[in-house]
């Protein structure tokens, strides 16, 4: 029987995290720590300072951290903690963790060479700040597309954002954050090209709504296949991947890409 990892959460993480359902759904694979002992995996909100308590998280022995959320910070001396120790630390984003993202990479990328335009709109409820949404929004285009040029706020206010940029081979990209009640909070990404194109739908990650995936080409469109699993579970999976198999995951690396991304805008 593959091993249980026992886990300690903050209160913060473990609501915006949905944490007791993710958990709930591994039953073999993880397990509340019992009073007095230390955890395996410690789970952590991604408020301002995240990576101090991370490191600290760390020091304290976890073996695996979880990231709910992460606020854009810089990851230096976390990088360096987790190479010197070996902990295996995930990042469980809003968009850019879901268990979709992975096949929409890679259609993204096989078409981007021939791209003419990307245009893509994140939305928020009411009351999200505009910076936060747009990490969010910028985490899961980045994440299909890697860096981004010459990206440049257009607009930025209470309602939302508009901030252009450009793809690798020089094709336009426009990214807009929406923050209302009005319409479903999501984001969907369009790339196309001279003969077709890539769009990708990303639910909100409370529930295992299924993200969409199509592809459009000479040959018709094609529905990527669809995974009915949270962001937040897929995160948990992939770390007891790695616990089980002792290897590092590529989130901080792919993480300070994004903040570097962040830095361009100011």
């Amino acid at each position: 029987m593959s091993p249980q990892y026992t886990i300690h959460a903050t209160p913060e993480a473990r609501e915006a995290g949905a944490v007791d359902l993710a958990v709930a759904s591994l039953p073999a694979s993880f397990g509340p720590a019992e009073a007095g002992s230390a955890a395996v995996v410690r789970v952590i909100a991604g408020l301002p300072g995240w990576p101090q308590e991370a490191v600290k998280a760390i020091d304290g022995g976890a073996r695996g951290i979880v990231v709910v959320n992460p606020a854009a910070e810089s990851v230096g001396n976390l990088l360096e903690a987790v190479e010197a120790s070996g902990s295996a630390i995930v990042l469980d984003e809003r968009w850019a963790s879901h268990p979709a993202v992975a096949g929409a990479e890679d259609a993204v990328r096989t078409m981007a060479g021939r791209a003419a335009l990307l245009d893509s709109v994140a939305t928020a409820p009411a009351g999200t700040g505009s910076g936060e949404l747009l990490a969010e929004h910028l985490a899961a285009v980045v994440r299909l597309t890697g860096s981004l040029e010459n990206l440049r706020v257009v607009s930025s206010g209470t309602h939302g954002y508009t901030v252009s940029g450009r793809l690798a081979n020089g094709a336009p990209v426009a990214l807009q954050g929406v923050l209302s009640r009005a319409r479903p909070a999501g984001v969907s990404i369009s790339m196309l090209t001279d003969d077709g194109g890539v769009s990708v739908a990303l639910p909100e990650p409370l529930a295992a709504w299924p993200a969409t995936v199509k592809v459009t080409g000479p040959q018709g469109e094609i529905l990527l296949p669809t995974l009915y699993e949270s962001a937040h579970r897929a995160t948990w999976r992939r770390l007891k991947e790695h616990l089980d198999a002792g290897t590092a995951p590529s989130d901080l690396a792919g993480f300070a890409r994004l903040t570097a991304q962040l830095a361009q805008l100011g």
